[in-house]
């Protein structure tokens, strides 16, 4: 074998391993949320929520456009420096990310959720067990509950505007009342999912998109306390805490009022991106 053979293959061997190295993944991007509590660092899950977690980092670094609520002008600055944890719940979660601190703003614009409720298996689930009860999720306390989670949406997907028609269909009601999932009653609520995706159930150290309902995402997210699965195809899950969750259950300690606002501000210092920590052998 001649030399520049020689150089040939170690030319092409070297594009091989590049190619290969290339095609491995990027690990997920890790942020450091430091409040004036302590420091908590989030892995974001950028395959399972691409848009999402590119909202959230965008905004956090200053990189997307937002519309300033005290002045109504597009900006582009560090969305969440100086914001607060503006809803605490001792035992459930701790809320931030509104520029107004009180649950009703955002960054002037709204995104769509990205939930796979099949891979979170809520194709399975039904609505009613053998005994005709509710799913727990469902958190139906009343017919009244019951009318407006399952029954008014089904009523408008089939059309029933009168209590003829409903007389006239009452076993077609039945019939698909029995056979529904509770991915079936989210859908009629109007929550779309994506099967494409591979989705995280809402768990201690979860961080989730809060919203008013289906695709109506800002800039508001919550850290999850302990297991939330009543909130299950609700909320996208784009993240979790892998370091500072002491400091999460410390803030979900803080005194509140009956609002559930800290009575002393709990503030976001600041979001920004850092390198994963590499695990110890």
């Amino acid at each position: 074998m001649n030399r520049m053979a020689a150089m040939t293959l170690v030319l092409c061997f070297g594009a091989i391993l590049t190619a290969t190295e290339s095609n491995e993944p990027a690990p997920d991007p890790h942020c450091l949320i430091k409040t004036n509590h302590g420091d908590i660092v989030v892995r974001l899950f950028a395959t399972e929520a691409p848009k999402t977690v590119e909202n959230f980092l965008g905004l956090a670094e200053g990189a997307k456009v937002f519309i300033d609520p005290a002045t109504k002008h597009k900006v582009r600055k560090a969305y969440y420096n100086g914001l607060t944890f503006h809803r605490v719940i001792k035992g459930f979660m701790i809320q931030g990310g509104c520029p107004l601190g009180n649950g009703e703003g955002g960054p002037g614009y709204q995104f769509e959720d990205e939930i796979n409720a099949d891979a979170l298996g809520l194709d399975k689930l039904k609505v009613l067990d053998e005994q005709g009860r509710p799913h727990p999720w469902l958190a139906i306390r009343s017919q009244e509950d019951f009318n407006n989670a399952v029954l008014r949406p089904l009523f408008r997907l089939m059309g029933i505007t009168t209590n003829e028609q409903l007389a006239e269909r009452q076993q077609e009601v039945n019939d698909r009342v029995h056979a529904m999932s509770l991915k079936d009653v989210y859908v009629n609520q109007g929550y779309r999912y994506d099967d494409k995706l591979k989705s995280h159930a809402p768990k201690r150290g979860s961080v989730a998109m809060a919203n008013a309902g289906p695709n109506t995402n800002g800039s508001q997210f919550f850290i999850n306390l302990a297991d939330t699965p009543w909130l299950t195809g609700k909320h996208t899950v784009f993240g979790e805490v892998v370091k500072g969750m002491d400091v999460v259950d410390r803030i979900g300690e803080v005194p509140v009022t009956n609002m559930h606002l800290p009575t002393d501000p709990v503030r976001i210092i600041s979001i920004r991106r850092v390198e994963p920590e590499k695990e110890q052998p």
